[in-house]
C-alpha cells in the first residue's frame, strides 16, 4: 500500500494530504475498502484508482503514530489487513487548514529549509499554524538529522530524574513557584548560519549540520526573547496539547523543563552547557569582561537597558579569584619565560624603564615599573609596587627598577644600557651599579616640570614682550634637541653640537669647539635680518642661561642616541584603557590588569601600517592640541587582533575549570603587601554611623 498525493476518493472528504493509500488489490480487503469509500453504492462511471487518506483509519492502524506525532517519520504506514472504518475526520476546529495555506507551507518547504536544533524540540512542534495529529505530513523540517547526543528527542514520556544535579551556587533562581529545578548537563548542539543568507529570501536550500565537536567558547550565541523562546515549549510533541512549563534562571542561565499533563511527556532543556557545576555562559562572560578591560558596571547597565540576565558582581568575583586571575599570571608568566630565555642567547640589548603611579602627585597607592626591550618594543618585566611597601611615593620607581633588574640577574640576561628618565634616585641607583645609563629625549625636551623642560622655560620667555623674536626659533631650538642626540656618539660632541646653537642663532656658523667647528648645512644668504638675535640683548641672554646650565649640559651629554622610551608611553596608554586611575582596585587586580596590557601589547606592537586597495599607505589628519590648529599626518596602523583573549579563553575552559590547583600555585607565589588600611585599627561601623552628622548640622562652635 504505497503513499501517493493525490485528492482522497472517500465520499465527502475530497482532502489532499500526503499520508494516503491505494485501495488493496486482494478481493476480501479491496471489497471492505471500496464498500466504505462509496458508501455500498459503487458507481458505475469508477475511476482508475482510489486512495484513503489517514483521516479515515483508527489510531491502531498504524505501526508508525508515536513517531510520525513527533515528527520523527515523514508517512504513516499501516498495518496488514487494516480497514477504514471513520467517515468524518474527529479533527478539532483550529487544527483545520485551508488549501490555500496548505499550498504556502508546501512552496516554503520545497524551496528552503529552516532548522533549530539548539532548542532540541522535535519537529513538529515548531509548526506553530499546522498542528493535526494524523494527517498533515507537509513538513517544514524534513531533514534533520537526530544522532545518539539527543536522548530528549523522544515519543516515548521520560521518567524524572531521581537526583537532581547540584550546579555552582552563585545566584537565586528566579522560580516564581520558589522550587529549584533539575538540570541535566546535555552536549552543546548548534548549526551552522551564514550571515548573508536572509530569512526571508526563499531560492535556495540550506544545509545545516549539526558541530557537536565544537568547544563551548568557540560555539556563536544569539540574542532570544523570552516570549519567542517559550513558544517553542507550549505544545506537547507527543500529544499535541497543551503542557506546563517551567523555567530557571542563573545569571545568563536559562533551564526550562516541560511536562505535559495529559501523557506524561517530560523533558528538560538547558540554554548553556554545564562545566565543572558553572553554566559556560556565565563563566564566558566574566572572561570577556575582565580580558577586555571592561567595566562590569558598565556592561551591567548596558545589559539592563537590553533586558538581558546578567551575572551578579559576586559570581564575577568569584570567576576572578578562582579562574581568571590564575589564568592571567599563568599565561603571563609563560610568555615572559619564553622572551628572557631569547634575551639570553643575545647580546647588544637596550632597555628601556619607566614607572607610572595610578593617580599624580604624592596621593598615588600603586606604582607600576615597565621594562621595554627597546629593540623589539617587547615589554619584558612589569614590577607592582605599593607605597606602604617603600615607605613613600618617591621611593616606588627605584624600588620597580630594582626588582625587575634582579630578576634579569636571575635569568642570565645581560644587556648593554638603559633608557630612562632623568630621576635622581634612577640616576644614583644605576651610577652605584656601574650600569649605563641614558636620557629619553622627549624627557629633556618637554620635561615633566616646568623647572626641568627646555621647551617650556623657552616659552615662558618668548612670551614676555622684550623677546618677541625667540617666538621664530623656538621650534627650531626643540627640532635641534633631538638632531643633537641622533648625529652624536660621544657625550661631548653631544655638548659641542648642543651650545652652536647659541651661534646659529646670531647668524655665526663657525664655531671655537674643535669638536663641533662649523655647522653642516650649506651657506645661506638671508634676506629677513630681523630674525637674528643680538649677543648682549634682553632675549639672547634668556636664551643662553638656559642651554648653558649646568644640569642641561650634563643630561645632554647622556642623550640616547638610537632608542627613545616613546613606546612605553604608548604601553601607559593601553594601561589606562585596562586599569583606569578613577578606580580602585586590589593589589591583585591591579597586576593581573598590567599583565593583561602587557600581552596585548606585545601582542600588536610590530602591526604594520596599513594600505589602500592600490597598495599605498594610510594616513590620517589629526589637530594635536599642543599644535593650536596645525594638523599633522599620522601613519594609520592595521587593527589590532585579541588571540590572548582566545587563548586565555581556552585555557581557562579546557584546563583551569577542570583543575585549578596548579594554577592557583603561581598565585600564592605573588607576594601581597598588606592593606593600607591594615595600619590602622577597624572601628566599629554602627559608631560611624551613629556619629554621622551633616556639615550643614554642625552645633555652634
Amino acid at each position: 500500500m504505497a503513499s501517493k498525493r493525490s485528492w482522497c476518493s472517500v465520499r465527502g472528504c475530497n482532502n489532499e494530504h500526503s499520508s494516503r493509500f491505494d485501495v488493496p488489490k486482494s478481493e476480501p480487503l479491496k471489497t471492505q475498502w471500496l464498500c466504505f469509500v462509496f458508501e455500498g453504492n459503487s458507481p458505475p462511471d469508477q475511476p482508475q484508482f482510489f486512495h484513503v487518506c489517514a483521516n479515515h483509519f483508527s489510531p491502531d492502524c498504524f505501526i508508525n503514530e508515536g513517531q510520525f506525532k513527533a515528527g520523527f517519520a515523514k508517512k504513516l504506514l499501516l498495518k496488514k489487513g487494516s480497514v477504514p472504518t471513520i467517515r468524518v475526520p474527529a479533527a478539532p476546529p483550529e487544527e483545520a487548514s485551508t488549501s490555500e495555506e496548505l499550498d504556502m507551507v508546501q512552496h516554503v518547504a520545497s524551496q528552503k529549509k529552516l532548522c533549530t536544533v539548539g532548542t532540541q524540540l522535535s519537529m513538529k512542534t515548531l509548526r506553530p499554524h499546522y498542528k493535526s495529529t494524523g494527517t498533515q505530513t507537509t513538513m517544514l523540517y524534513p531533514d534533520i538529522g537526530v544522532g545518539p547526543s539527543m536522548p530528549l528527542l523522544s515519543s516515548t514520556p521520560i521518567k524524572r530524574p531521581n537526583k537532581r544535579s547540584r550546579l555552582e551556587l552563585e545566584e537565586e533562581e528566579e522560580d516564581p513557584s520558589g522550587a529549584s529545578s533539575s538540570i541535566n548537563v546535555e552536549e552543546s548542539m548548534d548549526s551552522t548560519y551564514d550571515p548573508a543568507d536572509s530569512v526571508t529570501t526563499l531560492t535556495e536550500p540550506i544545509d545545516v549540520t549539526l558541530e557537536s565537536s565544537n568547544p563551548v567558547h568557540k560555539t556563536a550565541t544569539y540574542i532570544v526573547y523570552e516570549n519567542c523562546l517559550l513558544q517553542l515549549f507550549k505544545q506537547c510533541p507527543v500529544c499535541q496539547r497543551v503542557t506546563n512549563v517551567r523555567r530557571s534562571v542563573l545569571g545568563t542561565f536559562l533551564a526550562v523543563e516541560q511536562l505535559c499533563p495529559h501523557c506524561a511527556f517530560f523533558r528538560k532543556w538547558n540554554s548553556q552547557p554545564i562545566i565543572q557545576s558553572t553554566p559556560a555562559g556565565n563563566l564566558q562572560l566574566s572572561i570577556a569582561v575582565y580580558a577586555n578591560g571592561a567595566s562590569f558596571f558598565k556592561v551591567k547597565q548596558i545589559f539592563q537597558a537590553m533586558k538581558l540576565k546578567m551575572i551578579h558582581y559576586t559570581t564575577f568575583r568569584i570567576h576572578a579569584r578562582r579562574y581568571i586571575q590564575p589564568a592571567i599570571v599563568h599565561s603571563w608568566k609563560k610568555a615572559q619565560d619564553s622572551m628572557l630565555h631569547q634575551l639570553r642567547l643575545k647580546q647588544d640589548i637596550v632597555l628601556g624603564g619607566d614607572m607610572r603611579a595610578d593617580s599624580p602627585g604624592h596621593s598615588a597607592k600603586f606604582g607600576s615599573y615597565s621594562l621595554m626591550d627597546l629593540r623589539t618594543s617587547s615589554i619584558i618585566d612589569l614590577q607592582l609596587v605599593q607605597i606602604n611597601e617603600v615607605g613613600g611615593s618617591n621611593n616606588m620607581e627605584k624600588e620597580g627598577l630594582r626588582r625587575s633588574l634582579d630578576l634579569l640577574r636571575a635569568h642570565g640576561v645581560t644587556f648593554d644600557s638603559i633608557v630612562t628618565d632623568r630621576h635622581p634616585q634612577i640616576q644614583k641607583y644605576l651610577r652605584e651599579a656601574n650600569i649605563t645609563q641614558y636620557y629619553d629625549v622627549w624627557h629633556l625636551e618637554k620635561g615633566i616640570s616646568s623647572c626641568l623642560g627646555v621647551s617650556k622655560k623657552l616659552l615662558k620667555i618668548a612670551q614676555k614682550k622684550d623677546s618677541e623674536k625667540l617666538q621664530k626659533w623656538y621650534r627650531s631650538i626643540k627640532n635641534h634637541i633631538y638632531w643633537t642626540a641622533a648625529s652624536s656618539s660621544t657625550g661631548p660632541e653631544r655638548v659641542a653640537k648642543w651650545t652652536s646653537i647659541l651661534n646659529h642663532i646670531r647668524d655665526m656658523h663657525t664655531h671655537d669647539d674643535p669638536i663641533f667647528p662649523r655647522c653642516l648645512h650649506p651657506r645661506r644668504t638671508t634676506t629677513d635680518k630681523s630674525k637674528w638675535l643680538r649677543a648682549g640683548t634682553t632675549a639672547f641672554t634668556r636664551v643662553e642661561k638656559i642651554l648653558r646650565n649646568k644640569r642641561i649640559l650634563k643630561d645632554v651629554q647622556k642623550l640616547s642616541p638610537h632608542h627613545q622610551t616613546s613606546s612605553l608611553e604608548a604601553f601607559h596608554s593601553i594601561i589606562l584603557r585596562l586599569a583606569p586611575k578613577n578606580v580602585v582596585f586590589s593589589f591583585l587586580g591591579m597586576l593581573c590588569r598590567l599583565y593583561l596590557a602587557a600581552l596585548h601589547f606585545n601582542e600588536n606592537a610590530g602591526r604594520p601600517q596599513a594600505t589602500m586597495a592600490a597598495g599605498e599607505p594610510l594616513f590620517k589628519v589629526v589637530f594635536p592640541k599642543y599644535k593650536k590648529g596645525q594638523c599633522s599626518a599620522k601613519p594609520v596602523k592595521v587593527e589590532p587582533t585579541f588571540q590572548y583573549v582566545d587563548n586565555l579563553l581556552e585555557l581557562i575552559f579546557e584546563n583551569v575549570v577542570v583543575d585549578p590547583s596548579p594554577y592557583m600555585n603561581d598565585i600564592l607565589k605573588i607576594s601581597i603587601p598588606e592593606d593600607l588600611t591594615s595600619q590602622f585599627d577597624k572601628t566599629d561601623k554602627q559608631e560611624v554611623i551613629d556619629s554621622y552628622v551633616s556639615r550643614f548640622n554642625q552645633g555652634q562652635v
